[in-house]
């Protein structure tokens, strides 16, 4: 058995000079190239990239950027095959310039935007639309613009994309995406599209996790202090993000880590609770959620988090089930059967009644999961994933425990300045969540409010 008060003490000892691992700030002389879209991790950023004769041998590619690099490959400045990935000056599709923006083709997508962002290509397309890499003229800041073509085609979807604007404009921290602005549409009764602009980021975890590349103890330990650091800042703001993922934390070449998609956020006392079959991917779902319980909590997103931290130690998904049933006897066959007590928690008596119908199960040790794995994470890791959450650690515990003493400071934390109401009521129309979205984008454009009307927070 782990003495965790021990080793902390050790430790500590050890690295009380340093708040933070030296290996972890980016090596100057190595810095992504500004042409390229292609990642390249600093040496000093526990070497992602491995030397072989004085050649690289990533397989590392960004999630945002379609091309992979082989071993030994020269970049190129264009790694397109051709132009048609980069983005095209165009007409306008009526042929009538509207002032102030000016229109470009990526990926047969027409961008209608401000004129004061040029936009270099595509790099990334999901559901939403595409998302294009663009240099801010004013300021020569990279970003990161966001197309969502015929926002209220799907109801469900315009809320979840009102839901993100409203929020992000009251988040602050530096391990949460920023949103930087929203453009102004013309038409203000009849806009379709929405364009929104982050700042740019290189990768995700996912991409990262599934990379042929080493990952070292300290960089699982600065990537998980960095997802607790910002998840504790959310939910001192009041708010449950309710879709932790690896794919939903964006990753840079200094190994900063930002939480994004906040399109399921929730106040933690909000009044709708809470659309519980569609909260959080499957493989990332806390058994409270699984179960359908009514209630739930803050450490829904400490589960997810323990999955993702569970992912980056062994590479691999921990607990990918084939539907929601299926998760939950993964669950149990890792954790091992529960006890009456740890069930208490349950409040769906057909829920309660299948637990107690799967078969025995001893658990498996996380220690023979991961057994290269430092043991102090492998102590943490079991405080994150317990069945019960009343039991789960908190994500103050788990700032506070041995495995993350070098790294987090209580004093250069502080919580969100006030807690965040982000009830917003699920049944609204079309012409209400455009309004409410017009609204937001004012926030963004001083010069707009002058015309429109002042605008309530």
């Amino acid at each position: 058995m782990l003495n965790v008060k021990k080793e902390k003490k050790r430790r500590n000892q050890q690295g009380k000079s340093s708040s933070k691992p030296s290996k972890l700030k980016p090596n100057s002389k190595l810095k992504q190239s500004d042409d390229f879209g292609v990642i390249v991790f600093p040496a000093q950023c526990h070497r992602f990239v491995s030397e072989r004769g004085g050649k690289s041998s990533s397989n590392l590619y960004c999630g945002l950027f379609p091309w992979k690099l082989s071993p030994g490959t020269r970049i190129a400045p264009n790694p397109w095959p051709n132009s048609e990935g980069m983005a095209t000056p165009v007409e306008p599709p009526n042929g009538v310039r509207i002032q102030g923006k000016h229109y470009y083709s990526m990926w047969q997508t027409l961008f209608e935007i401000d004129t004061k962002y040029v936009p270099i290509k595509p790099i990334g397309r999901g559901a939403y639309g595409i998302v294009c890499s663009s240099v801010n003229r004013e300021t020569t800041e990279k970003v990161a613009i966001k197309k969502i073509h015929n926002a209220f085609e799907n109801r469900v979807d315009a809320l979840r994309t009102l839901r993100e604007l409203k929020l992000l404009r009251h988040l602050l921290h530096k391990n949460v995406i920023a949103l930087k602005d929203v453009m102004m549409p013309v038409q203000r009764r009849s806009f379709k599209d929405v364009y929104l602009v982050y700042e740019l980021m290189d990768t995700d975890l996912h991409q990262i996790i599934k990379s042929s590349q080493a990952l070292t103890n300290d960089h699982c330990q600065y990537f998980l202090f960095q997802l607790l650091r910002g998840l504790k800042y959310l939910h001192s703001a009041n708010i449950l993000h309710r879709d932790l993922k690896p794919g939903n934390l964006l990753i840079n070449a200094n190994c900063d880590l930002k939480i994004c998609d906040f399109g399921l956020a929730r106040t933690s006392n909000g009044k709708n609770q809470f659309m519980t079959e569609y909260v959080v991917t499957r493989w990332y779902r806390a058994p409270e959620l699984l179960l359908c319980c009514d209630n739930y909590g803050t450490s829904i997103d400490v589960w997810s988090v323990g999955c993702i931290f569970a992912e980056l130690l062994g590479r691999k998904p921990i607990f990918p089930g084939t539907e929601c049933l299926d998760q939950l006897k993964l669950i149990i066959s890792i954790l091992g059967s529960q006890r009456e007590e740890g069930l208490e928690f349950i409040d769906n008596s057909k829920a309660k009644k299948y637990i107690k119908s799967l078969p025995y199960s001893p658990g498996t040790p996380f220690s023979r999961l991961y057994p290269n794995a430092d043991p102090l994470a492998i102590d943490l890791l079991q405080k994150m994933l317990v069945f019960d959450p009343s039991k789960r650690i908190t994500v103050t515990g788990a700032l506070e425990h041995p495995y993350m003493s070098l790294l987090y400071d209580p004093s250069s934390n502080p919580p969100a300045q006030v807690p965040i109401d982000l009830d917003i009521d699920e049944e609204l129309g079309e012409e209400m969540i455009r309004e409410m979205m017009w609204k937001e984008m004012l926030h963004y454009h001083p010069e707009a409010v002058a015309v429109n009307g002042k605008v309530h927070s």
